[in-house]
């Protein structure tokens, strides 16, 4: 190297030499730190929430699910790729979700019905990584993706259904038509989600005068379908009751009816065996009918039974026989004071 001095004269000046061996220990240190950083390339660890994908050579080889530590291959022979397999994690249709505010997309939530008309649908799909593998290379962004077929998939049924129907009772049929439409795209395209649910939280028309009259639609199905529970419920209540007031009248009329009738068989079976009786001594029986009947028809008149055959003239003393029955009376109550 060629060096001008002060006094513009020039000088030849030479690098100073290496000391011995210095090469030989930077090329040593080299190696001592490509072992390192290969030593700490070596071992990996995976979550709780993880699954990890192996590449060795940039190829997929295996799938690590256990979490904890791991070894593996120095860098660059293999490579690890982590994911959150075993958390469910959630896109939004027709909306977002930014610091917890909710951002509407009108874009993605317009939706045209079967009769032509305009919905606004707002849905949210829960999912996870059921295949490593699929989910990194059979789709190149498959969070995307499945954002597409989602809105795709909703866009479907809507094209097939009534508006009517969507924004009363149907919501729950949309639902499941929506979530089988969404399973069969996954699952055509490999492309590694499980879809576990897909939640509408709207179904409506878009604001203004439309929305306010099938409010009051709705609000008017609504209040039917109240008074028809009501109704139902009002039912429900009586028509046991009724059942079981009817029930205990027919018990009770039926065991009015068997009482009768052991009531006549008894007096068939009473007659009967009178008469059996009186077949035998007709002139006995009779009397003693007589007899028993005025007994209970006066219970307290003094009966005289007198035979009237022959021409003698009776004499029956009523008036001794009244006096004779209260002097004995009398005598009776003097005795017991």
């Amino acid at each position: 190297m060629e060096v001008i001095n002060g006094e513009g004269k020039s000088s030849n000046s030479q690098m100073p030499p290496l000391p011995p061996g210095a090469i030989k220990k930077g090329v040593i240190g080299l190696v001592l730190v490509l072992i390192v950083l290969a030593g700490i390339t070596m071992f990996y660890t995976v979550e709780e929430q993880e699954h990890a994908a192996i590449l060795t050579f940039g190829k997929y080889t295996d799938t690590v699910i256990e979490s904890g530590l791991h070894f593996k291959a120095p860098y660059p022979i293999q490579q690890v790729v982590k994911l959150p397999a075993k958390r469910t994690q959630q896109i939004y249709i027709g909306y977002d979700v930014i610091n917890g505010q909710t951002v509407a997309k009108e874009e993605e939530a317009l939706m045209i019905t079967g009769d032509e008309n305009i919905v606004s649908a707002d849905a949210v799909v829960e999912w996870r990584i059921s295949d490593i593998r699929d989910y990194l290379y059979n789709i190149d962004n498959p969070e995307e993706f499945l954002k597409n077929s989602a809105v795709a998939s909703i866009r479907s049924v809507m094209g097939s259904t009534n508006l009517d129907f969507a924004i009363t009772e149907g919501k729950t049929q949309i639902q499941s038509e929506v979530y089988k439409k969404l399973i069969e795209l996954q699952d055509v395209y490999s492309t590694g989600i499980q879809v576990m649910d897909i939640k509408f939280q709207d179904i409506e028309p878009p604001e203004g005068e439309v929305q306010a009259a099938f409010k009051a639609v709705t609000d008017a199905r609504e209040e039917k379908n109240t008074k028809i529970n009501n109704a139902q419920e009002y039912m429900n209540d009586r028509l046991p009751k009724a059942r079981g007031e009817a029930q205990a009248l027919i018990e009770n009329a039926e065991a009015d009816k068997k009482s009768r009738i052991l009531n006549a068989q008894g007096d068939v079976e009473k007659f009967n065996a009178i008469y059996t009786e009186y077949v035998k001594s007709p002139t006995i029986t009779e009397n003693r009918l007589v007899i028993e009947t005025l007994e209970k028809i006066l219970p307290n008149a003094k009966v005289v039974v007198t035979d009237d055959s022959g021409d003698t003239v009776k004499y029956l003393p009523l008036n001794e026989l009244t006096n004779s029955k209260s002097t004995n009376k009398s005598s009776q109550g003097g005795e017991s004071q």
